[in-house]
């Protein structure tokens, strides 16, 4: 059900308030004018959360990613987070893990087509996408997990509300896992409410609607999980999960914040789920490998390891895995599918916001086109679709 996965720590409550007093006085001063919200000629949408840990921020950028690419050159800018780099780095082909993160460089390498770039100060990371020679091009940049960074003030705000950790439901850090007051959900555009039960029932959707409270001017979306076959880290062909059998034997490895959602989505094609679980970003060291390799070794067959994508960028390459692991070890790769039938609403609204927003853009032609052929016809002009100022 929804809010399952929150825990809240009561005796931390105290200084729970006195977090959020902080963080009040810190988005006062961004609503007063004190700090300062930069705005950008090319479109920004930013995706992000008010929660610590994975709502399913990247899944959501990669779906961004695949609507806009054929469309116009995006460019993805992300903190990148517990990389061995400092400043501006714009990701190429001989780029590692280590120099702009897990999530980024599972990005840069999945799309080829994209400027991936990563840096702290978000304001110069797009200033640098827009007028640096090699990527002065850009048409739109998707900022990667970026509600709290207030400087940078995106066209479409689009937060993350994981089902299973509704914010309604928690509090600040440290007593949960907040970032910001839930109220500050009123900043967002949009809101996507991830991670939903494929069989989530109408009258759940209306409870939650009813929950989240939004504004008019706010649009609420669902979101659930789609697997894509598991594809071979090493060596091996892609499989599907229906080729897992009762009798399997799956060591479940993850460095992620939410495992459990995996675990409960892998449970119909197995029950015999072993959990290796390693903190969010977690950089796999020897004593580690070692650890997947022995408790790989007493796991009765048939077997296999299953590991997410972020995993995988930070255990390929690793030296000492055994053989045995090699030859068994797969990521799960995974997209995010719209409920409701809302897919095609969502799109539009990101495409006419780039449209409307992007000069230079194919869209922003082709709707120049339209308009010129129009005039030679009679009924309705093309119609676009924006949003408010923020």
């Amino acid at each position: 059900m929804e809010g399952d996965f929150i825990k809240i720590r009561e005796w931390l409550l105290p200084l729970s308030w006195l977090y959020g007093a902080g963080v009040a006085i810190r988005n006062q001063m961004f609503e007063m004018g004190i700090l300062k919200s930069r705005s950008f000629k090319v479109p920004v949408i930013s995706v992000g959360n008010i929660t610590v840990g994975g709502s399913g921020k990247t899944p959501h950028v990669e779906y961004l990613v695949r609507l806009l690419s054929d469309k116009v050159k995006v460019a993805v800018l992300s903190r990148g987070y517990k990389r061995k780099t400092r400043g501006y780095v714009l990701a190429d082909k001989d780029t590692t893990m280590r120099d702009i993160g897990d999530e980024p460089y599972q990005m840069a390498t999945k799309f080829r087509d994209i400027y991936m770039a990563v840096d702290a100060n978000r304001c110069r990371g797009i200033e640098r996408l827009t007028t640096d020679e090699t990527t002065n091009d850009t048409d739109v940049v998707l900022l990667d997990d970026a509600y709290q960074h207030r400087y940078v003030k995106p066209g479409i705000n689009i937060l993350l509300v994981d089902y299973h950790r509704l914010i309604i439901y928690d509090k600040l850090l440290p007593a949960g896992r907040l970032r910001e007051p839930k109220q500050e959900k009123n900043r967002a555009d949009i809101v996507i409410v991830t991670k939903c039960p494929r069989d989530l029932k109408p009258m759940e959707y209306r409870v939650l609607t009813k929950a989240l409270n939004l504004y008019a001017y706010q649009k609420l979306f669902f979101t659930t999980l789609r697997y894509k076959p598991l594809k071979p880290i090493y060596q091996g062909e892609e499989r599907p999960l229906e080729s897992l059998t009762p009798d399997h034997h799956v060591l479940l490895l993850t460095g992620i914040a939410s495992p459990r959602q995996m675990m409960i989505d892998l449970e119909p094609y197995t029950k015999n789920i072993h959990p290796l679980v390693f903190p969010d970003h977690h950089q796999f060291r020897k004593k580690d490998i070692r650890r997947i390799n022995e408790t790989f070794a007493t796991m009765p067959s048939p077997k296999l390891i299953i590991t997410t994508e972020k995993d995988n960028a930070r255990l390929f390459g690793n030296q000492g895995l055994d053989d045995d692991v090699r030859h068994n070890i797969y990521m799960l790769p995974v997209e995010v599918e719209f409920m409701l039938d809302q897919q095609q609403e969502f799109n539009e609204k990101i495409i006419g916001y780039v449209r409307k927003n992007s000069r230079n853009s194919i869209l922003a032609k082709a709707k120049d086109e339209h308009k010129s052929d129009n005039r030679n016809h009679s009924g309705n002009g093309s119609r676009t679709i924006s949003f408010r100022n923020n």
